[in-house]
Parts: structure tokens; sequence; C-alpha cells
């Protein structure tokens, strides 16, 4: 063994020696889990909730903080330059950690070299939903009376380069439908606007379709994610009914600055598990028709694999859709 090779070891084991001391002390005060997006969303009230369970669990309060803007860039990129020790920490988003690489051009950070996942907490699927009178009764249904009638059937989104409209983008892809896009500037004017009958039908966020579907307002055709939800097993996917590859959904999950000790790293995927589990925190959310991570969805390298995938995924439907990075 040469002397570089003698001492590239040498540094190698001390700083393995460094990160398992630093990690047996941690967290030596509290811990901020930054939420990169403004209040009131299902990712605020999911970090909110898990915030001071796992502050519990690790005997210092982890506080819950709002970075909003630029499509949670701003929030991710304080995290991403942050001291990776362990004490700052982000409850990254499908935005945040795929979606803004493929869609913001001069993007300041980079989510695959700056962030070290530590696992999955929850997926939120999107709907095909069409008001409770509309006549088609099935997805099926919808994409015929749109091929009949070329761009006259309309689909509402959240906005251009929301996740709604990847999915639209990529179900339109599937089906051949030839829906007309409609965005919005978020889900508020897009509802009662398909409510009135100003859109045939939106693609939307279940947690946002579940209540009016509860009060017989709208009719759920069909789900965007890979298998059926267990918080609606009587509805489909875009998948099962013949749309090969009309898969997206949002996300959320439990990610640190690279270079965050390892042991720290899996202490807290260790303990995420229970804390996804706590009674109250599932009933919030699953009654929002979010779907709860499980083991092993909440180790590192599932959420890593699952983060890849995703880039995939999006990659594809951000090409379908003709979006380019502004």
């Amino acid at each position: 063994m040469t002397g570089w090779s003698r001492r590239g070891v040498i540094a190698s084991l001390a700083a393995i020696q460094a990160g398992r001391a630093q990690a047996q002390t941690w967290p030596e005060r509290p811990v901020r889990l930054i939420i990169p997006f403004p209040p009131g969303g299902n990712i605020d009230i999911l970090t909110r909730l898990l915030a001071p369970l796992l502050g519990a669990r690790l005997g210092q309060p982890v506080v819950a903080e709002n970075r909003g803007g630029a499509g949670g860039a701003l929030g991710a990129e304080m995290v991403a330059n942050s001291r990776p020790d362990g004490h700052t920490l982000m409850m990254g988003s499908n935005g945040s950690l795929v979606g803004n690489v493929l869609t913001q051009a001069n993007l300041p950070y980079d989510p695959f070299r700056q962030f070290q996942p530590i696992g999955l907490c929850a997926v939120l699927p999107l709907v095909v939903a069409v008001r409770a009178d509309h006549p088609a009764q099935t997805v099926q249904q919808l994409v015929a009376m749109a091929k009949a009638r070329p761009g006259a059937i309309t689909c509402g989104t959240a906005g251009i380069g929301s996740s709604n409209h990847l999915a639209l983008a990529l179900f339109d892809a599937a089906s051949g439908a030839g829906i007309t896009h409609v965005p919005y500037r978020g889900s508020g004017p897009m509802m009662p606007d398909l409510l009135a009958g100003n859109v045939s039908c939106v693609m939307e966020q279940i947690s946002g379709a579940m209540p009016l579907a509860r009060e017989g307002r709208l009719r759920l055709l069909a789900l965007t994610g890979e298998q059926r939800s267990s918080l609606m097993p009587n509805l489909p996917t875009l998948v099962e009914s013949g749309y090969d590859g009309a898969v997206m959904f949002s996300y959320n999950g439990l990610c640190a600055p690279t270079g965050t000790p390892d042991a720290i790293i899996r202490r807290l995927s260790d303990i995420l598990p229970d804390c996804l589990a706590d009674a109250v925190l599932h009933e919030r959310m699953t009654g929002l028709g979010v779907e709860l991570a499980r083991p092993p969805q909440t180790t590192p390298g599932h959420f890593a694999a699952f983060l890849r995938a995703d880039l995939e995924r999006t990659r594809r439907a951000v090409l379908l859709a003709g979006l380019k990075p502004e």
C-alpha cells in the first residue's frame, strides 16, 4: 500500500469515526424540519403532525418551519446548503425533489447530489373527476366522448407544470383522447368551475375531490396511482382501465443535506414508521386520501429508488406536456 493510499484509508476511517461520534450525541439542540411551501397544504399538515412525534423519540424538539417560494426551490436550496449535522432536515415533495430539475432553468440546487433520502412518508394519487350529473359513468366513456368530438372535452388542472397537468399529459397520450387542457391558478378556482359546468372534468388530488364526491357533487372515474387505493378500493386506476403509463402522484418524504452521518440517517429512518403509525396522524391524513408509507418504503434505499423512478416518469410527462425549463 502506498503512502497516499494509507493516508486515504486513515482519513476515511477518521471521518467514519467522527460521524459515529457526532451521531451518538445528536441531536444536541432543536431540529429544524423545513417545509418548502407556504402553510395550509397537505405537506404542511403532515409535517406539523409528524414533527412532535419525531421530537418525542429524539429527545429534542423538532420544529416545522415553512420556507415557501419558487415551487419549493427556495426552501430546498436553503436546506441543501445547510450544515449536514442532522439539525436541518426537509420534508421533500415531487416538485422540490424531482419536478424542479426538469421545469426550472438555473435551479440553484441539485436534489440528486445535495440531498440524502431518509424515507418516504406519504403518497397522494390524483383522480379524474366529473360533475355528478355528467353523462360519463366511466373513464372509458369519457375518452370515447372526447374522441367523438375532438377538443370538446376540457380538463382543468391546478396549473401548467403541476402534477395535475403532468398526469393529464400522460393520460391523454395513453388514451389518445385529445382532451383540451385548461390550467388554473391552483385547485381553489378550478373546482367551482367544474361544479358550474365550465369544464368537462378535472385532474385533481384525491384530497381535493373526495369531500365533494362524498357530498354527491362529483363522480370519481379513475385514479392515477400504480395500484388501487386502500382508502377507495372500488375506484379503478387508469392503468387497469386500459391506459398504460398513465401513472402520476404527489408524495412527501424526509431528506437531509448530503454529508449527514449515516448513523443519523438510519436513526431517523428507524423511528419514521412508528411515527407514521400514530393514531391521530393516521386518522387525519387518511381522511384526506393520503396513503401513508410503510416499511420498506420508509428506508433510505427504497426512497432513493423511488425518486429515480419518478425522475424518469416525470421527464416523460414533461416532454408530453411540451414544457421547457424557464
